[in-house]
């Protein structure tokens, strides 16, 4: 917009130049050669008029004037006889031609014809119009330059809402407009403003709603799943024991689904700020935590990379636990009997590059593009099934520590989903 502001400006200022300058050039043009021929028809007359004379002192001084128009002057003159006198006036290539018939008792005589050079004549246009183009171009310059400036300070309230508008979508719900500009922009503005104060107002209530939902809930649940082991141990037919775990199994899903939901709920709030936390000794800690489930089921998990000392990753406290907890829980599920759990840790300038790769079925590229959709499940092979948000919320923790996360295929098969964050300034050392 500020681009087709300045050349509108421009425009207008270049026909406004033109509608000036250019009828100016052509009536200085048209003056100064009316005055070049003016002059030389009147030297030429005077020429005629001492060679109609007959006289011979007319004649004399007819001769020495021709010697000093020749010799004070650019151009030549010259007496014709009388078959050729006819007068003429005639711009040709280079020169000025004027030819005055002279008469003696009403006949013509002879003729004399002045040759005039115009050089110095088109010099001179050159010089006009020059000096107007190299005018014009400085006008268009400054009035470039001014339009620039004019359509910067018109477009400034635009951009500060095109800014407002892009922090919305990055999901800041408190970005705001300075209400200035034109009154078609303040009132734009200002409706903005109030409806960012409106979404924010709603996102806050969804989000302590859904906070204090799940907290409520998980109480409820605890007590139920501890009723149902009870059951369980309380009978031995086989027949209320299945169904009792069957129970037991889906408020186990439904324990993982309310505790993703708060989890989630406390992400999107943004509570906490990002900090230099030791990725080395989360990852240890954490995988500590989960080698006995894969000791059950034979898979390996191995920890590699690090080579460049204990890299500190920016990260809200309890951040990087529930990453790697939804992770590896994923990984475990889609990991057959015997396979391995590759963990690796890098350095990478001003990043730091966490990766957890897997040998299960992999994902095709439709299930990758849906794999971080809330609710959205995957087919496992140890026959649980999750509650389709924990991508979600490996997704909403990272990002609010400003880190990426993406899934990749890994060598052979299986899956690699690949965490960067933000280095902290003492990272590696």
């Amino acid at each position: 917009m500020i681009r087709q502001l300045i050349v509108s400006y421009v425009l207008l200022v270049a026909v406004a130049l033109a509608a000036f300058t250019i009828p100016v050039a052509f009536t200085l043009t048209a003056q100064l050669r009316g005055d070049t021929e003016q002059s030389v028809r009147r030297e030429a007359r005077t020429m005629a008029l001492l060679l109609g004379d007959g006289q011979a002192d007319s004649w004399a001084t007819l001769d020495r004037l021709i010697v000093a128009y020749a010799a004070e002057t650019p151009g030549t003159a010259e007496v014709l006889p009388a078959a050729r006198a006819k007068t003429a006036t005639h711009w040709g290539d280079g020169a000025l031609e004027v030819t005055e018939p002279a008469e003696r008792d009403g006949r013509i005589v002879g003729a004399v014809r002045i040759s005039y050079p115009t050089s110095d004549l088109t010099r001179r246009l050159w010089q006009i119009w020059g000096f107007r183009a190299f005018l014009a171009l400085g006008v268009l310059a400054v009035a470039a330059g001014i339009g620039a400036v004019v359509a910067r300070r018109l477009t400034r309230p635009l951009r500060q809402l095109n800014d407002m508008a892009s922090k919305f979508s990055d999901g800041d719900l408190t970005a705001r407009s300075p209400v200035e500009g034109p009154e078609e922009t303040r009132t734009l503005a200002r409706t903005l403003n109030q409806a960012g104060e409106r979404l924010d107002t709603l996102i806050a209530s969804q989000r302590i709603f859904v906070a204090d939902a799940s907290h409520q809930l998980r109480t409820p649940l605890t007590a139920l799943r501890l009723s149902l082991d009870n059951i369980a141990d309380g009978t031995d037919d086989e027949f209320v024991r299945e169904d009792v775990e069957q129970a037991t199994a889906e408020v186990v899903r439904m324990s993982r689904l309310v505790n993703g939901l708060l989890v989630l709920a406390r992400a999107e709030a943004r509570v906490t700020a990002a900090e230099p936390l030791p990725l080395t000794d989360i990852v240890r800690e954490r995988l500590s935590v989960w080698r006995p489930a894969a000791d059950e089921r034979g898979v390996t998990i191995a920890l590699k990379g690090f080579a460049d000392g204990r890299p500190a990753a920016l990260a809200s406290p309890g951040h990087l636990e529930q990453v790697l907890d939804n992770v590896l829980s994923n990984a475990l599920e889609v990991s057959p009997d015997g396979a391995t759990i590759t963990v690796r840790v890098a350095s990478r300038g001003d990043e730091v590059e966490l990766s957890v790769t897997d040998e299960g079925p992999g994902m095709s590229d439709a299930d990758k593009s849906r794999a971080f959709d809330r609710f959205w499940r995957g087919q496992g092979l140890t026959g649980r099934t999750g509650s389709g948000l924990g991508l979600a919320v490996v997704r909403q923790l990272v990002t609010d520590d400003g880190g990426t996360v993406a899934l990749g295929d890994a060598p052979g098969s299986g899956l690699s989903v690949v965490i960067t964050l933000r280095a902290s300034p003492r990272s590696g050392g």
